[in-house]
Parts: C-alpha cells; sequence; structure tokens
C-alpha cells in the first residue's frame, strides 16, 4: 500500500494544535505536549516524558549555599528554618543593665550602707541564690519542660542543711544536692516515658517537697557555722560566670535547637523522639539540683532561723526572672546576660523596697515580675523567631527559567514544523504507484 493510503492517511486538523498533521485515530489523538498519550498504557516506557523538575534539578539549577541546607534539613518535619535572630536579645539585655543601674543607684541615694560592707556582701549572696534559681528555670524553659518545684526543693535544702549543718558542709550540701536530684530524674522519668506536660508533673513534685517542709513545726536554727558572705563576690562571680557560659553555648545553633527538641510544634501530644527526652530530663535534674545550692546559700547569707514556707514565691522569683531575661516560655529562645541581669534586677528591686520600707507582699512582687515575663516572651517570639520562608522566597529563589526546546520544554516542537507537500492533481502522472489507480479500487 501507498503511504497515503485511505486507510492510513492521518486527517488533517487544521494546522491547529498538531501544526497541521494528520493523525490515526487508531492510535489515539495527540492533544499535544504534555498529555498523557495512549500508547503510553503499554508495557514499554517513553522516554522523556515531560514531568515536573525534582529537588535535585532545582538544585542544579541553582546553587545552594551549605548554610541553607543546614536550614532546610536541622528540623525537617517540624520547626522553624534558620537560624534564630538575637537582634532582640541585645537590645533587651542592654535595657536590663541600664535598669538594673539605674536602680542601684536609687538604692545608694537612698541607703547608701546597703551597698557597702557586710550589707553588700549579703546582696550579692542573695543575688548568687536568686541567680542560680534563675538559670536552672531558664534552663528548663529552654527545654519546654517548666520546673514548677524548684523553690519548694530551695526552702527543703535549706531546711536539711540548716539541721545538718554541724555535720560538715560538704556533706550536709551533697546529701540536699542528690536528694533533689533524685526528685528531678523521678519527674523527667515521668515527663519522657509518658510525654506529659511538665508543669503537671513538676508541680507534683513541688508538694512532694512541701510534704518535706511541712515536717517542722517551726523556724529551724542554723546549726553549722559556714557563712557564704566572706566569699560574696567570688560565689556571685561564679554564678554570673555560669550564667553567660551558659547563654553563650545555648547561642551554638545545634545546641539550642537540641535543647529546645521538646517544644511542641503542631500537636503537644506528639512524642519528640528519645533525644529530646532526654535532653528535657537532663534539664529538670539539673535545674532541681542547682535550686537546692541556691536553698543553701539562701539560707547560709542570712544568718536567721529557717522558716518552713511552701516556697511558691521562689519559683515565681525564678520563673519571673528568667523570663524577664529573655527565655522564652515556649521553649528554645533565650539570650546570654539577660537571666543573671534579672536576677540582679529583681534582688536590688527587694532590697530598695525594704529600703523604701513599702511593705509589698512578695508573692505580689513575684506575681508582677512574671507578669512582665510573659511581655517578655511575646517580645522574643515576635522578633526572635527566624525569618519567614516568604522573606526568602523573593529575594533568594527564582523559578528556574523553561528549556527554549529539545524534550525539557513545557511547548512543544516538532521536526515536523511543516504539513507534508501537497500532491500535485495534474492529469497527467506516468508514475506506476498512482493514487488513481490504487485509491479508486481499481486493478
Amino acid at each position: 500500500m501507498a503511504y497515503d493510503d485511505p486507510a492510513y492517511r492521518r486527517r488533517d486538523n487544521g494546522g491547529t494544535g498538531t501544526g497541521g498533521l494528520r493523525e490515526d485515530s487508531r492510535f489515539g489523538s495527540d492533544t499535544g505536549f504534555g498529555t498523557t498519550p495512549a500508547y503510553q498504557t503499554g508495557s514499554f516506557p517513553v522516554a522523556n516524558e515531560f514531568r515536573e523538575p525534582d529537588a535535585m534539578e532545582l538544585t542544579q539549577r541553582r546553587a545552594v549555599s551549605q548554610a541553607e541546607l543546614d536550614d532546610v534539613f536541622d528540623d525537617p518535619s517540624h520547626g522553624d528554618p534558620g537560624r534564630d535572630r538575637m537582634a532582640v536579645h541585645v537590645v533587651w539585655e542592654v535595657l536590663l543593665l541600664v535598669a538594673a543601674g539605674a536602680l542601684g543607684f536609687l538604692l545608694y541615694r537612698e541607703d547608701s550602707d546597703a551597698l557597702r560592707g557586710t550589707a553588700l556582701d549579703q546582696l550579692l549572696v542573695l543575688a548568687a541564690g536568686l541567680g542560680l534559681l534563675a538559670i536552672g528555670a531558664s534552663l528548663t524553659l529552654r527545654a519546654s519542660v517548666p520546673n514548677l518545684a524548684l523553690g519548694p526543693i530551695a526552702v527543703g535544702a535549706a531546711l536539711h542543711f540548716a539541721e545538718q549543718g554541724d555535720r560538715g558542709v560538704f556533706i550536709a550540701t551533697a546529701e540536699a544536692v542528690v536528694a533533689a536530684g533524685i526528685l528531678g530524674l523521678l519527674m523527667a522519668i515521668v515527663v519522657g516515658v509518658f510525654h506529659v506536660p511538665a508543669w503537671a508533673v513538676t508541680l507534683a513534685g513541688a508538694l512532694a517537697a512541701m510534704v518535706f517542709i511541712q515536717q517542722r513545726s517551726g523556724p529551724v536554727d542554723l546549726q553549722g557555722d559556714y557563712d557564704p558572705t566572706g566569699q560574696a563576690l567570688y560565689i556571685f562571680g561564679g554564678v554570673a560566670a555560669v550564667s553567660v557560659l551558659g547563654g553563650l553555648i545555648g547561642m551554638i545553633k545545634p545546641v539550642r535547637r537540641a535543647v529546645g527538641r521538646f517544644r511542641p510544634i503542631s500537636d503537644p501530644a506528639q512524642r519528640r523522639g528519645g533525644a529530646a527526652a532526654v535532653l528535657a530530663g537532663g534539664a529538670l535534674v539539673l535545674s532541681s539540683s542547682l535550686a537546692a545550692v541556691a536553698g543553701i546559700l539562701l539560707v547560709a547569707g542570712q544568718d536567721a532561723p529557717v522558716a518552713p514556707s511552701p516556697g511558691i514565691d521562689w519559683t515565681a522569683f525564678a520563673l519571673g526572672a528568667a523570663l524577664l531575661g529573655g527565655a522564652s516560655a515556649y521553649g528554645r529562645r533565650g539570650g546570654v546576660l539577660g537571666t543573671i541581669l534579672a536576677a540582679v534586677l529583681v534582688t536590688l528591686f527587694l532590697r530598695y523596697e525594704d529600703a523604701m520600707d513599702w511593705d509589698i507582699s512578695r508573692l505580689a512582687i513575684a506575681g508582677g515580675v512574671l507578669l512582665l515575663g510573659v511581655v517578655v516572651t511575646r517580645i522574643v517570639e515576635n522578633y526572635g523567631r527566624p525569618r519567614s520562608r516568604d522573606d526568602f522566597d523573593d529575594e533568594e529563589w527564582t523559578e528556574p527559567d523553561p528549556p527554549s526546546s529539545g524534550w525539557g520544554s513545557t511547548r512543544r516542537t516538532d521536526s515536523w514544523a511543516s504539513p507534508l507537500p501537497t500532491q500535485s492533481t495534474a492529469a497527467a502522472r506516468t508514475d506506476p504507484w498512482d493514487s488513481d489507480r490504487w485509491g479508486t479500487g481499481g486493478r
């Protein structure tokens, strides 16, 4: 048969869609490049089939820096890609430093003796104790497991130290720290294994510490002769150094995200993995141990009987100072100098309030610090989160231009760019394969 036999002749589409080419209806219609032809349903593949470019092809077309890859694959399932912005912490810590300096000046003007001699040493010890509590609270806030048992643990450790201080400072302190660490470990196991909110578990731990406190019917006198005011400057300097060092380590991106991995992103009941549970549990254990040391400093530096109080006010002061210092109530985010500066600011205010004879309830002061701290959290979350993905789309990411020709183009090009030549209609044809002879059925 001839190529132009009607049985195999393609119908003319009028030059639309296929450029005037004719096609056989038995093989399906050609509706344009990018559709699935009928013959692709067979067992043989079709080479160069049009598809959307994958991530690897897009990466090859646009150079991607290693920092961007770290942002993408740091926490691929949850969380914001990118590094937290630290400018908000720097600005806020400068304001805290200015506020602490101003309050110190007011205290000096009102009572200059409060910043001299023994009174200054006692103030430094008080700031060191509150600083340790704030460091523990900041650590648990960053790990998304706020420890509400810090205050009761501190009071319980102070009572134990007051009763057992005559056995030696090291023995009494070690026993208190170990007992607090065991309580923190029990809380960590419950939080990590069952993945339940830390505030509920640590509140139960606070009640357990209060049971120990309630076994005393009255104030307990100090049995030992340890006085930390003689090393007040060194103690406060060491606490400040620990706070700043912890803040600097927390700026390292892998450490920052690892510590804050327990922070809920989508479903708060969704487990965040074994590593997140271990780090969160470690934060609870360490913060509880720090609270025990803080309680011993607070009682040993005041030279007064230890009253068996519930310790909720110290929990509020600890969490409030951590929040005021820039630690986020949601987890992970925090600054460098904010925690120790907030602890100093709260200590100065307590002493200034006493010098002014304002007679404000400590619970009221602690509540005010907490409220101010949650406002700071809102600021930190608004201005400390990484830049959103939309911010980078218009500036850094551009869609690759489609190729102008070839199989990768979204617009079909064909080597048969023009219709087949029109056959001549001349009457005289000497070709033996004449269409009149074969096309009319004559033989």
